[in-house]
């Protein structure tokens, strides 16, 4: 079975350096992965607040939000 696994972020170098990492490091035979630069598609962060991110870059896992860094929070990407 595949899970779901969306990296949201906002194109900063951290963002894109934790990116660049992830892509590494996920298993992809497991997980679906998406990657959602807010910056860009503004009207993805609902969705966003919905799972649980409170700043990006932030991996939601199946559900659950971890947050990797503190780059930029939701509310300074509105």
């Amino acid at each position: 079975m595949t899970g779901k696994a969306t990296f949201y972020h906002a194109g900063c170098p951290v963002c894109v350096a934790a990116e660049d990492n992830l892509a590494k490091a996920i298993d992809r035979s497991r997980y679906e992965v998406e990657a959602v630069h807010l910056g860009n598609d503004k009207s993805r962060i609902a969705e966003a607040e919905t799972a649980g991110v409170k700043s990006v870059p932030a991996l939601v896992l199946d559900g659950a939000p971890f947050h990797i860094n503190f780059g930029a929070s939701l509310s300074d990407l509105k």
